[in-house]
């Protein structure tokens, strides 16, 4: 059986290792620390045109672009947001209307729109996507693939309350 000895040397190391824990942010619930904010990327807005129509598919399809859309703060899924996307594809420049359209994110916080193959700009096949409706801060994102061989791209967005 263990004794349990309570002096002040005990009491000492029970407050210290208390205390160190409680620092660190141990004690501090997952969802308090709090999620961070997306930051709009450089060049994300290029070609954006605002109001872009919500669409089923861009042009012929054949390519997916996909993500999620959170709450800062505590990371909760946000439904019905609006995320526009636009590229450069084998169907259009990224600054002709028909290469832009929009999605909504559904229960889950998450999204997916069929494009035509995003292609090589200036050396680069990337895609823009944009959160702008309005109840959150505006954020623009320009994510770069690995390869323009691959047939989809992901993107998520951490929307801080405007």
């Amino acid at each position: 059986m263990t004794h349990f000895v309570l002096n002040r040397r005990t009491l000492l190391a029970a407050s210290g290792s208390v205390l160190a824990i409680a620092t660190c942010g141990l004690l501090v619930p997952a969802d308090a620390q709090g999620v961070a904010a997306t930051a709009s990327m450089s060049g994300g807005s290029n070609n954006y045109i605002k109001g872009a129509p919500l669409v089923t598919r861009i042009g012929k399809g054949g390519f997916w672009m996909s993500g999620t859309v959170r709450r800062a703060g505590d990371g909760a899924p946000l439904a019905g947001q609006r995320i526009q996307i636009w590229a450069h594809t084998t169907e259009g420049q990224e600054h002709e209307p028909q290469s832009h359209g929009a999605t909504l994110t559904d229960k889950n916080g998450v999204f997916r729109l069929e494009m035509p193959q995003i292609i090589p700009i200036f050396g680069q096949p990337h895609g823009h996507l944009a959160y702008d409706s309005g109840d959150f801060k505006t954020v623009f994102l320009r994510p770069v693939m690995r390869s323009a061989k691959e047939t989809s791209l992901e993107a998520h967005f951490v929307l801080q309350p405007a």
